[in-house]
């Protein structure tokens, strides 16, 4: 790059020195031939030889600019190469087809390389430095691409989109979002270390607040959305309550108009389809392979893992963050503990610190946004529905003895008037961790809670059963009625008691359901539709007691 294109950039002196040759060399410029004379003089004047005024004169009438005249560095042009036109093709060659390949290898290896293969063409082989010359003499992006692929060149040097979420007040857009939290957890019973949960996060973009998280040993679904949507929107007192949290100052609720998301499986499920329609709330998905458009969930998913690396049993970021720390040996916090943790986290300091972008804390801005709403903030009519709605939902026909859903029969008197007379099917839904209840959707859009029919059977989850339907068929077992396999569970659950000194174990207990040690209330019988039997939770109580 020629020394004029940087002039903006240029010292006090080299620039002084290029105003100061620009009143000599101008007015000989002009002339269309130099005398002896006038050659003499501006040698004398600016104190340079006759070769360097030559060319001084020649790059002004070029480029007729004061910083054509800026001093250039002496000696060897920064491209200047050396090498014969034949070594310089078997070197593009060597690092083409050696080093920028998917195995990504070192320069040291390609040097090697480059030193055999000039030894087979009886070449002298380059130097080190000059090898490394011409490697960062590629064009960067196209380096990465070819070996670390076109994905990370992209999110590297590609053009960065602009989000269009423009939320003019909370609740407008509210991005939601899941990671593995950097910590261990610890289960209830031993205090062993049972690995690293889920945490799901959802932002309110305006004003840069949490509206709901959820955290879980299970993998991210359908669930985790029901379950954050619906600690998002519902006021959160009675679940401060629940977990002795009732100083804390969280009012943020209410129906978001647009929700946004990634591609994930869980957020294209017919369960967050259906349920984000009945309500009103919009579903965006950002485009693939941007995820910088879901930039303001992600920054707080970094604000939340940077607290939690101060935890006991942190994992870091990375293994070189962690060293020789151990992880699991210094975990202490159940999974509820956790949970309580990150509501102070969350409402106890993220809320109360200014957020730099806003110039104010994420509380002031919320409440300052919601007085300016001219609609007020939407909220469900009933909490237990709004959860339900979110649920995953199967057809099923109601038969004349109650409702067949993976093998396990379930019936209470509510589903009388419908029982062998429906030609359709309704909806079905069902918590996936606790199989010990479904809740019927009726033509008229209501659910009923129906419960086993034998209600001696103890509640299960569903990843309970379909090990248990996996495990019989490895067995050869045709028998798969429900007798067997609730005997199947139960056996599971033996060896796992017995087993409670494997981490695996112990994270496959803790996922068993709470209600597993709480029987279930009996059902009063309905004589109709019109009333309900037993009661729904709108806050479903995660899988794991509080201690």
């Amino acid at each position: 790059m020629q020394k004029w294109r940087q002039w903006e950039t240029a010292s006090e002196a080299d620039w002084g020195a290029a105003v100061e040759r620009e009143s000599v060399i101008r007015s000989i410029a002009e002339e269309e031939r130099l005398t002896h004379e006038q050659l003499q003089e501006a040698m004398l004047r600016l104190n340079l030889r006759r070769s360097v005024v030559y060319k001084l004169v020649h790059r002004f009438r070029q480029r007729p600019k004061t910083s054509s005249l800026l001093p250039w560095k002496r000696g060897r042009g920064v491209n200047t190469r050396f090498l014969d036109s034949a070594r310089e093709d078997l070197l593009a060659g060597c690092i083409k087809e050696f080093y920028l390949v998917g195995e990504q290898p070192p320069l040291a290896a390609l040097f090697q390389e480059v030193k055999r293969r000039f030894a087979e063409h009886q070449l002298p082989a380059p130097n080190y430095r000059t090898m490394v010359r011409r490697v960062e003499g590629l064009d960067p992006r196209y380096a990465m691409a070819q070996r670390q692929g076109a994905k990370a060149a992209r999110d590297k040097f590609g053009p960065v989109g602009v989000s269009t979420l423009r939320p003019d007040f909370p609740m407008d857009v509210v991005q939601i979002d899941h990671t593995l939290a950097d910590v261990m957890v610890v289960d209830r019973e031993h205090r062993q270390s049972i690995g690293r949960p889920w945490l799901t996060l959802a932002i309110d973009v305006a004003s840069r607040a949490v509206v709901g998280f959820s955290v879980s040993l299970e993998n991210p679904s359908a669930l985790s959305v029901s379950l954050v949507l619906s600690h998002a929107v519902l006021p959160k007192t009675s679940w401060l309550a629940d977990r002795e949290l009732q100083n804390l100052d969280w009012p943020m609720a209410g129906l978001p108009r647009l929700i946004h998301v990634d591609n994930a499986k869980e957020f294209h499920s017919q369960a967050l389809l259906r349920g984000c329609q009945e309500y009103s709330i919009a579903i965006e998905h950002r485009p693939r392979r941007q995820p910088h458009l879901g930039g303001h969930v992600e920054r707080l998913v970094g604000t939340m893992m940077g607290a939690v690396h101060l935890l006991p049993g942190t994992t870091f970021s990375n293994a070189n963050e962690k060293g020789s720390y151990d992880s699991e040996g210094r975990a202490v916090l159940t999974l509820a503990e956790l949970e309580r943790w990150l509501a102070l986290q969350i409402a106890g300091v993220y809320h109360l610190t200014v957020h730099s972008a806003l110039g104010k804390t994420p509380l002031e801005a919320w409440r300052e946004g919601v007085a300016k709403r001219k609609q007020p903030l939407r909220y469900p009519a009933s909490a237990e529905e709004f959860f339900l709605d979110f649920l995953p939902a199967v057809p099923r026909l109601i038969q004349r003895d109650g409702i067949h859903f993976h093998q396990i029969r379930y019936w209470d008197n509510v589903l009388s008037p419908w029982a062998g007379r429906l030609k359709k099917p309704l909806w079905v839904k069902y918590d996936p961790r606790n199989l010990s209840r479904v809740y019927v959707r009726d033509p008229e859009g209501k659910h009923w809670p129906v419960p086993y029919a034998d209600l001696r059977r103890p509640p299960i989850a569903l990843w309970e059963l379909t090990e248990a339907r996996k495990r019989l068929r490895q067995n050869r077992t045709h028998d798969l009625s429900e007798g067997t396999l609730f005997a199947n569970i139960f056996e599971q659950r033996r060896i796992m008691k017995e087993a409670a000194n494997s981490s695996q174990q112990r994270r496959r207990s803790e996922r068993i359901p709470q209600a597993v040690n709480v029987e279930p209330k009996g059902q009063e019988p309905a004589k109709s539709p019109a009333k309900p039997s037993g009661e729904l939770q709108p806050y479903p109580v995660e899988i794991w007691e509080r201690e």
